[in-house]
């Protein structure tokens, strides 16, 4: 994933896939610099503070253009909340964290960002979304919330990929399913994966840095999973 002297960003870089993918881009060393932004990190970014993205925004402006941005945040549990079995179990104030955490924060991190990055050649916004979020793939139902959130994502998606291309006819806006990945996100629900299933955040980082390398400008707007198979919105 050449970029000559165009700069990556990672956002939520203290977790476990965000971590992997801050390594693996360094290390592949196509970038002149590797912004690894998180809530915590000595380059601090909380998503839901708007004030605070901008702030990040205008750190990145001043150094080489991002040609490649991934926001590998996510909210699916907190303490003893767990994803909603029933709809008996709704509760606003947790949903609004959800869609706040999920969907708002990429929102406004594209809001940001995205003018950031250059007007010509080819260019990468990709959001970590998850299968969950497909609503013709719901068979199983529950996990409102999180389902909610990530429809919501691949909805952004879909709609900064075509106003995004009117910029710039070779960008690339696009959501990934990492599959089940060993961290904290997923570690309450390993239990069901099946053996084979669950990557560390190194392959995941690895397999879904070699999907966007195998993207073209007609797969902006969608989503695609660690195989690089299109998921049904």
């Amino acid at each position: 994933m050449s970029a000559g002297g165009a700069s990556a960003v990672v956002i939520g870089a203290s977790g476990g896939i965000g971590a992997a993918l801050r390594d693996a881009i360094a290390d592949e060393g196509a970038h002149a610099v590797v912004h690894a932004l998180s809530r915590s990190g000595e380059t601090p970014i909380d998503i839901e503070d708007e004030a605070s993205v901008a702030a990040a925004a205008a750190r990145i402006a001043a150094g080489p253009p991002p040609a490649l941005v991934i926001v590998a945040t996510g909210l699916l549990h907190d303490g003893d909340r767990l994803p909603e079995k029933s709809y008996r179990e709704l509760d606003g104030a947790w949903l609004a964290k959800t869609m706040a955490v999920n969907a708002v924060g990429p929102a406004l991190v594209a809001k940001h960002l995205l003018p950031l990055m250059p007007k010509q050649g080819r260019t990468v916004f990709a959001v970590l979304s998850a299968r969950i979020g497909s609503i013709s793939d719901n068979r199983l139902g529950g996990w409102y919330g999180y389902r909610m959130a990530k429809a919501a994502l691949n909805q952004l998606v879909r709609t900064l990929s075509i106003e995004e291309k009117r910029r710039n006819d070779r960008s690339i806006v696009v959501g990934l399913h990492p599959g089940t990945v060993d961290t904290a996100l997923s570690k309450p629900f390993q239990g069901n994966v099946r053996p084979g299933t669950l990557f560390t955040p190194d392959r995941a980082a690895s397999q879904l840095l070699d999907v966007l390398d195998g993207l073209k400008v007609p797969d902006s707007g969608k989503l695609f999973d660690f195989e690089g198979n299109e998921v049904a919105p």
